[in-house]
């Protein structure tokens, strides 16, 4: 099943990209048709078409997931762009450990990517349930360390 729905969002993207909706162009078509099953093919026999590889269980509570990503990452590109133009307002480098509840690679990856996108923060390091980061100022640290993000990523996960 997973490799049947791989295919149609391939199909899908493949139309959007090739511009070709109609049967006019019949060769290109067909050809964009047979792309998609061999890549679906050889990614079937790779081992890559599994359930971290292609995570649809999580599509309608990614969804929610980011809205509440964009959220904050407008809300930090705010605060970045305040703490550079404003002279007043600290810079204060800090490196902080914060703990990860989720209980898959996958969760954990999108937690920790989550932080990467929120300007002000970078992951530096996966380790176990531990993620080292690199915040702009410790206010931002203190953000992460509230764990408003990672119980929202463990509810998106649906283990929590």
């Amino acid at each position: 099943m997973r490799a049947v729905l791989m295919g149609i969002v391939l199909f899908g993207i493949w139309l959007l990209w090739s511009g070709h909706y109609s049967f006019d162009h019949t060769l290109v078509f067909v050809l964009g048709v047979v792309s998609c099953v061999v890549v679906v093919i050889i990614a079937v026999r790779m081992g890559v078409a599994d359930e971290e590889g292609h995570p649809i269980h999580l599509i309608g509570r990614a969804l929610i997931y980011g809205l509440w990503l964009l959220w904050a990452i407008f809300k930090a590109n705010i605060d970045v762009a305040l703490r550079v133009l404003n002279p007043r307002l600290p810079i204060s480098p800090t490196l902080v450990r914060v703990q990860t509840s989720q209980k898959s690679d996958l969760g954990r990856v999108i937690y920790a990517n989550s932080i990467t996108l929120t300007p002000g923060t970078v992951s530096v390091a996966i380790d176990d349930d531990t993620i080292t980061v690199h915040a702009l100022s410790r206010d931002g640290a203190a953000d992460l360390e509230t764990g408003d993000m990672d119980r929202r990523v463990t509810s998106m996960e649906g283990l929590s």
